[in-house]
């Protein structure tokens, strides 16, 4: 049974792009795979804890030996991992903050990072669906300043994943930005937006294509 892990990690509930991406896809998956399992995780709402040194040298005690609050670490680690071994598909919606990804999501990847997982995801797909307020193409003043998807390209690499997904939208602060107002931007944030949402549905089109072609 087809199984999709959705992580948010927005702050914003309302306007964010990233999530109207990620519940885009979220809905194209369900539609695509009616008797398929979600597991949604808020890492805005519900944070994990970042990874301290109480968490990381648990893993190297004996279970006998583990204080509470080891025990306590081990069993969020374990949890977590599970909910992405379990997934065949793994979707995140992901802002830009400070030119790099939420602390709330680089804390939950710390927490998944480990000898299950190390080498061994290359089988499942990774999509990454992200939102950034300004613009960072190419040729503009800010380009190479997002360095979500290097870093997350290379820290996915680790884990056996070298073909992930990403979809990006721009712009979204064009209309609330009192520096980007006066540019003007809103009808390339629109296009920016749609471009993403018809991204995102190009996907299931090659699959419906590629399972008719396999007569499935």
């Amino acid at each position: 049974m087809a199984h999709l892990l959705h992580l948010d990690s927005s702050l914003r509930n309302d306007g964010s792009r990233s999530r109207k991406l990620s519940a885009h896809f979220a809905e194209r998956w369900r539609t695509a795979n009616p008797d398929g399992i979600v597991t949604y995780r808020d890492l805005a709402a519900n944070p994990v804890p970042h990874l301290d040194d109480v968490a990381f040298f648990a893993q190297f005690v004996p279970e006998p030996d583990r204080t509470p609050e080891q025990a306590a670490a081990v069993a969020l680690g374990t949890q977590l991992t599970d909910e992405v071994l379990a997934a065949d598909t793994i979707l995140i919606g992901l802002p830009l903050y400070n030119f790099g990804p939420p602390s709330t999501f680089k804390a939950w990847f710390d927490r998944i990072v480990s000898e299950r997982t190390s080498g061994k995801l290359g089988e499942k797909e990774f999509v990454v669906v992200s939102a950034r307020g300004g613009g960072y193409g190419p040729g503009t003043p800010r380009e190479g300043w997002d360095h979500r998807e290097p870093w997350l390209r290379h820290a996915l690499t680790s884990l056996g994943v070298d073909n992930a997904t990403f979809i990006n939208t721009e712009l979204t602060l064009a209309r609330e930005s009192p520096r980007m107002i006066p540019l003007d931007l809103g009808a390339a944030e629109d296009q920016s937006l749609s471009d993403a949402l018809a991204a995102i549905d190009s996907l299931f089109v090659t699959e419906q294509v590629a399972a008719y072609a396999l007569g499935v």
